[in-house]
């Protein structure tokens, strides 16, 4: 029996996390999915694992509600579930940054989507015909496994650094369109948010993130293949599980 491993994410406002939370587990719980769900007062995240039958029948229910309908899910197919077990936890944030003054669930930057970015990409520029640069937001150890070659990568140890990063190079991204990009999107959201807040014009988030430009494209132009945080270590750009581990996963 195949297994699908679901990702998804949505920068929104919600109180009451607690209860929240057990409604969450316990639906989890009754479906037998694994995975971690991330809840903050600026969205939800989630990573769970399960057979189709009780994937589908979880995002069923958690769309019911409001403030979840119309999310949307990347999917990979794996043999094992890559989880040892549930957990859904509160955090102060969904994708950590530390800048309170961020705030995706308000409204977010632009996005691009998968196929147009292979489409510049093709043609060397933009519609516009400015130059492209793309933006890797992930930490070090993840773009050893695999990154867009020609990637501005700060080499980062987490996500936090990346503000002052960016901002001590504001020149670099003048006359230039900017495409940032991360595994699902999640990083992506906020990392656009704050190079908009710089003053820097013409950025971009890839749309659902590497993740979802393997499914759209089969991976045009990537190198190597792309970090995940589970047990099958990496996925290749067939979305395939390759078991490469990083130093410091």
């Amino acid at each position: 029996m195949s297994i699908v491993n679901l990702s998804a994410y949505r920068f929104v406002s919600l109180d009451e996390l607690p209860a929240l939370r057990e409604r969450l587990l316990e639906r989890c719980t009754a479906l037998a999915l694994k995975g971690t769900i991330l809840l903050a007062p600026e969205g939800i995240n989630l990573f769970l694992a399960g057979p189709r039958a009780a994937v589908d029948a979880f995002m069923d229910w958690l769309r019911e509600d409001p403030r979840f309908a119309g999310l949307s899910a990347k999917e990979s197919i794996s043999e094992q579930i890559p989880f040892g077990r549930l957990r859904v936890r509160l955090k102060k944030e969904i994708i950590t940054m530390r800048l309170p003054t961020i705030r995706p669930e308000g409204g977010r930057a632009a996005a691009l989507d998968a196929p147009t970015l292979k489409r510049w990409l093709d043609q060397g520029h933009d519609d516009d015909g400015r130059d492209v640069l793309l933006l890797d937001t992930r930490n070090a150890y993840e773009t050893d496994v695999g990154k867009f070659p020609q990637a501005l990568d700060y080499r980062l140890a987490s996500f936090t650094e990346f503000p002052a990063a960016v901002a001590a190079d504001r020149e670099r991204f003048q006359d230039k369109t900017v495409v940032s990009y991360c595994t699902g999107g999640i990083r992506c959201e906020k990392a656009a948010l704050h190079m908009q807040s710089l003053g820097i014009e013409r950025v971009y988030q890839l749309e659902g993130g590497i993740l979802k430009y393997f499914e759209e494209t089969g991976g045009a132009h990537w190198q190597g293949d792309c970090f995940v945080f589970d047990e099958r270590g990496a996925l290749d750009p067939g979305l395939a599980p390759t078991g490469t581990e990083a130093d410091a996963a």
